[in-house]
């Protein structure tokens, strides 16, 4: 089969964008677009566009884009040509015609997909029978609910091994052994392949049974038995539960990789439902790409045993060369050698929501793994901690994230040592010693306290909201006299990374050296320094919803409305970190101190975002300079 540009293009054209659209994302007219609140992430103002004349989708919060495939592939989880079906269906045209292999395997897939469809159905009927009492019993000790093994489609395998075999005789020997179900040795009989064994189906991202897992009832190995590799299922890229995953990630903004099938039904059942498993092997780069495009960090909570965080530690290993600006994984620990499973069934759902309120970063885990891994005690074993150190960084293939854990790793490591931070505004007096950092109960590296005079500079810009800070951003170029009064607080924002890092330093620069600028000057300075096509698209009044960032706006309002947003931009990532650390805190000791503080920090954290919610324009007129 080819599909070409030519037909693509034609099947783009012959599909009305908004209507497609419209089927699950309630759209508003707006001009010539539609609009709506974003599908892909949690907002409460609009910021998702659609345009019919153009052909694609646009969000100006979190920057998801594309066409009507596309919407078909990340907004419904569809593989490609699977997208492309649908839509041509819809469309009335045909699919180019296939050669006559591609026609032969096709046909081929479609029987085995039904083989697996009976076979998944059989061992449901098993489990419910008199042969299955022993494996119900066996949900029934680890709490899963009668409900929730229908959900899941969960079956038993009688012990024999022709029963199945006989069953699904009308698929014939040869398909049931290419499926996988039947096991053929040399030139035997076949037989069963599973047997005695609870049946969990592993389904493709449309929800067709692809492969088994099986769980072995009492005593025998192995545990879990897994279908081998078939013309259906690839180990290495599926993910079980990423049917079910897909949609509930969607509406929750998060993902999270557990290990096990068992964990994955468990936290189901806890209300967690965006949770997928890989098949009994590490993680593959295809199952990480996976991932990510259902969140930028997705979080894995491996199992609190040694082998768990061997797992989770080969994860980060093998995710470094894939990093990419905003796109990482955190990792949930958890408590005494737990399971999700265990944790939910003894401590709630509760007690795993406040983990995963508080995960451990990429950069931490990696930290503290080589932290841990031999004595620091010589200057040979301290230079070989930062060779690991560097080589790792050195794995990343994108520039700019390898720079930034380059500098990461290596302040780090000054600060561990003693030697202090190497910047030129935080230089101890001479003869005071070096502020040094220290590990949480975690294991988790903290940064050395600041001290009291250097409050502005320790705000960072990790904790930015990203779409705010481009808004004050744009606020202050319009509006160049505001910088002066907030010039102790701005001047942190010079390590933000990226163009916008750089921007923020050149405004910030431009007004130290004038204090007189209007906003033509501002932008006729940052244009001679090759800033000029990200102020202007910073000053593109549709992409941000408030009156300081619009070109006709009220000056008095507009400069209180720019003063209100700074300072809640500033309170956002400390209310954030502290709330993080007071939802740890309850998770650890669970006293009513660390309840209260986490139920006023919750409180604080709404009263920011109505703030802020109370500064954006919500009217028609208002996205109009």
């Amino acid at each position: 089969m080819s599909l070409t540009p030519a037909f693509l293009d034609e099947l783009r054209a012959r599909t009305l964008l908004s209507g497609l659209i419209a089927k699950t994302t309630k759209l508003q007219k707006a001009g010539r677009e539609f609009r709506a609140c974003c599908p892909f992430h949690n907002e409460r103002t609009p910021s998702f566009y659609v345009n019919d004349d153009k052909g694609f989708y646009h969000c100006f919060g979190c920057g998801a884009h594309g066409d009507a495939i596309r919407w078909m592939t990340d907004q419904r989880g569809l593989p490609f040509i699977d997208a492309v079906k649908e839509l041509v269906a819809a469309a009335g045209m045909e699919m180019p015609e296939q050669d006559r292999r591609s026609a032969e395997k096709a046909e081929r897939a479609k029987g085995l997909h039904e083989a697996m469809a009976d076979a998944a159905k059989w061992f449901a009927e098993r489990l419910g029978g008199i042969e299955g009492a022993e494996a119900r019993a066996v949900l029934r000790k680890r709490g899963i609910a009668e409900e929730t093994a229908r959900s899941f489609g969960l079956g038993f395998a009688p012990d024999s091994r022709g029963k199945l075999k006989e069953a699904l005789k009308s698929y014939g020997d040869a398909m049931l052994v290419e499926a996988g179900m039947l096991i053929q040795v040399e030139e035997k009989e076949p037989y069963d392949r599973f047997r005695g064994r609870l049946m969990i189906p592993i389904r493709d991202v449309r929800g067709r049974v692809i492969a088994f897992g099986g769980r072995i009832i009492g005593g025998g190995e192995p545990k879990y038995l897994n279908s081998p590799e078939t013309p259906l299922f690839d180990k290495g890229r599926t993910l079980y539960n990423l049917d079910r995953a897909q949609a509930a990630a969607r509406k929750t903004g998060r993902i999270l990789a557990v290990e096990g099938y068992m964990d994955v039904i468990a936290l189901a059942q806890a209300g967690f439902e965006e949770a997928v498993a890989p098949l009994g092997t590490a993680l593959t780069e295809h199952q990480l790409e996976r991932l990510w495009r259902m969140a930028d960090v997705p979080l894995l909570c491996f199992d609190g045993d040694s082998a768990g965080q061997k797992a989770a530690l080969r994860a980060a290993h093998r995710a470094l060369p894939m990093l990419q600006p905003g796109r990482s994984l955190a990792f949930v620990t958890l408590p005494d050698g737990l399971d999700p499973d265990d944790l939910v069934r003894t401590r709630g759902g509760g007690a795993f929501e406040a983990l995963l309120k508080a995960p451990q970063p990429l950069v931490d885990r990696l930290w503290q793994s080589e932290v841990a891994a031999e004595p620091l005690d010589t200057p040979e074993q301290r230079a070989g901690l930062k060779r690991r150190l560097a080589t790792l960084a050195e794995s990343i293939a994108d520039a700019n994230v390898k720079h930034e854990y380059l500098a990461e790793f290596r302040a780090r490591a000054d600060a561990h040592f003693g030697r202090g931070p190497r910047s030129f505004d935080a230089r101890p007096q001479r003869g005071a010693p070096a502020p040094r950092g220290k590990r949480d109960r975690r294991g988790n590296w903290q940064p050395p306290e600041p001290p009291p005079s250097a409050t502005a500079r320790s705000l960072g810009a990790a904790g930015l909201d990203p779409i705010l800070a481009r808004a004050v951003l744009a606020g202050l170029i319009r509006h160049p006299a505001e910088i002066a009064r907030h010039m102790e607080v701005l001047g942190s924002l010079r390590s933000a990374s990226g163009a916008l890092g750089k921007l923020f330093e050149a405004v910030i620069d431009v007004a130290l050296e004038d204090r007189q600028l209007d906003s033509g000057k501002v932008l006729t300075i940052l244009a001679r320094s090759g800033f000029d096509s990200v102020a202007s698209d910073l000053l593109r009044a549709d992409t941000l919803p408030f009156s300081f960032t619009r070109n006709q706006a009220d000056e008095a309002k507009a400069r209180d409305d720019l003063n209100e947003a700074i300072a809640v931009m500033v309170a956002q990532p400390v209310v954030d970190a502290a709330l993080a650390e007071a939802t740890a805190a309850l998770s650890r000791d669970g006293s009513e101190a660390a309840f209260t503080r986490q139920v006023a920090l919750s409180r604080k954290r709404q009263e920011l975002q109505a703030r802020l919610a109370n500064l954006m324009l919500a009217d028609e007129d208002d996205f109009d300079d």
